[in-house]
């Protein structure tokens, strides 16, 4: 085994040996847990595919379910039981490649309490076909170990506007599309837990409509992606790809504008995940991700970890 796996996999165990201690603290505050914070489909050891979770007291809010991400919740000590929404932002790969596992396995953990789940159009018809591609499995478990059916916990809505798509207590999410090239439609998502306010930004350009939902917010976790970091990306995974290349440039935010949109929405603090490129050398590194935003935004900014907890 390599000394830098050796390192990987202690970091791993120590975030998540801390995560439990973290988020039992100030149960009653909410708080995000960035689940995965690597942008694109390609597999990358460095960070998970995107994921995040907002909890409040006993509840969990999945915000889009990149590959791993049940998985991602066990080494955060985040209970599958208690998933009471998944929320997706859009349907690239790398946003829902977990959806489906994360539902089986929350389901195999013993959730018996209903999940709602929420995304753009043919959501609905993905969650049908998961079922159906899973169906062997379930109805065994359910003849066997007398689970409810899967399909009974499952409720989906699919987004067909912008406004207000989910109220709980003091809970309420907002939706709003953005612009992600040809990835339409996309949205950003705004939480509000009686006086606190985080927006994920999803995917997405430089977007007005996005620094409408993230006015005043306490946290705006939003994606990026480095231009200087493009080539190697290109040059690792499909070297004189220019098609792949314009889409990367054109459909995400760059440093620059990550803090302008920041700036402009007059957020508390802003968090950075869904890096591009992510686990380059010279590119995925705090210092640069940090300078690159501060240029254009003076206030608080956070370089987003797989399994770091954001109060």
């Amino acid at each position: 085994m390599s000394a830098n796996l050796k390192a990987a996999i202690a970091a791993a165990c120590l975030a998540a040996g801390a995560a439990q201690p973290l988020l039992a603290q100030d149960a009653d505050a909410p708080r995000i847990v960035l689940l995965g914070t690597a942008g694109g489909p390609s597999v990358k050891a460095a960070r998970a595919q995107p994921a995040a979770a907002v909890v409040h007291g006993d509840d969990i809010y999945v915000i889009d379910a990149g590959d791993g991400v049940a998985r991602q919740m066990g080494l955060a000590g985040l209970d599958p039981r208690k998933i009471r929404g998944v929320f997706i932002t859009h349907l690239h790969s790398d946003h829902i490649a977990g959806y489906g596992p994360l539902l089986l396995r929350a389901w195999a953990s013993g959730l018996r309490t209903p999940v709602h789940a929420f995304g753009p159009a043919s959501l609905g018809q993905m969650t049908e076909d998961y079922l159906s591609y899973a169906k062997w499995d379930i109805a065994l478990r359910i003849a066997d170990e007398g689970r409810p059916p899967l399909g009974d916990l499952i409720d989906v809505s699919e987004f067909d506007d912008d406004g207000l798509v989910y109220e709980s207590g003091p809970l309420r999410v907002t939706a709003v599309e953005t612009p992600h090239g040809d990835a339409a439609p996309a949205y950003a998502l705004r939480f509000d837990i009686g006086g606190w306010a985080a927006v994920f930004s999803g995917d997405t350009e430089y977007s007005e409509p996005l620094i409408a939902l993230a006015q005043d917010a306490d946290v705006l976790v939003h994606e990026v992606v480095s231009i200087e970091g493009v080539d190697a990306i290109i040059e690792r995974i499909d070297p004189g790809n220019e098609t792949l290349k314009e889409h990367i440039i054109e459909a995400h935010t760059t440093l620059a504008d990550v803090g302008r949109v920041a700036r402009e929405a007059g957020v508390g603090k802003l968090v950075l995940t869904h890096f591009v490129p992510a686990g380059v050398p010279g590119f995925d590194t705090e210092e640069h991700w940090r300078d690159g935003v501060s240029a254009t935004f003076d206030g608080e900014i956070v370089v987003g970890e797989d399994l770091m907890v954001i109060r």
